[in-house]
């Protein structure tokens, strides 16, 4: 009987990211199985108010100023250990040929070395992630195992 291949990719610790809908690429990410959610380097964020429609608007880390009609808030542990409320937003995510929807929070990540972090929640079940690696574009996990 012949074994299945594996659908999981092998990552690194950090990777190039795509997000497609925001026309964002090569971007990199700490990939951190410690955070369960995704976030995103991001400031200048205001509700708009449009037609009646409330609108989120934003500027992410690579300057861009975007504008959503899709948002929701949330209460997420910070990397101190503290809550705090931040928008999350639904968008496309790519790590290598995976293409992914997904939420993402909204966060001023400044200070941080990476301005995106990829959680656990994004990577159960599609990646797993080899700590010794960075930038593996999302390996066949049958590369490893020859």
């Amino acid at each position: 009987m012949l074994a299945k291949p594996h659908k999981l990719k092998i990552i690194g610790r950090r990777e190039y990211v795509n997000f497609p809908l925001l026309n964002i690429e090569h971007v990199e990410a700490k990939i951190d199985t410690g955070a369960y959610t995704c976030a995103i380097d991001c400031n200048h964020i205001e509700i708009k108010n449009e037609s009646d429609k409330k609108i989120l608007s934003f500027r992410l880390f690579n300057n861009e100023s975007y504008n959503v009609e899709e948002f929701t808030r949330k209460k997420i542990k910070n990397s101190f250990g503290e809550m705090e409320e931040r928008y999350i937003i639904k968008t496309l995510i790519s790590i290598g040929k995976k293409r992914i929807k997904t939420t993402i929070s909204l966060s001023d990540r400044g200070n941080m070395r990476y301005p995106v972090l990829i959680g656990r929640r994004l990577l159960k079940g599609k990646f797993i992630v080899d700590v010794n690696l960075i930038y593996t574009n999302g390996l066949h996990l049958n590369t490893l195992l020859k």
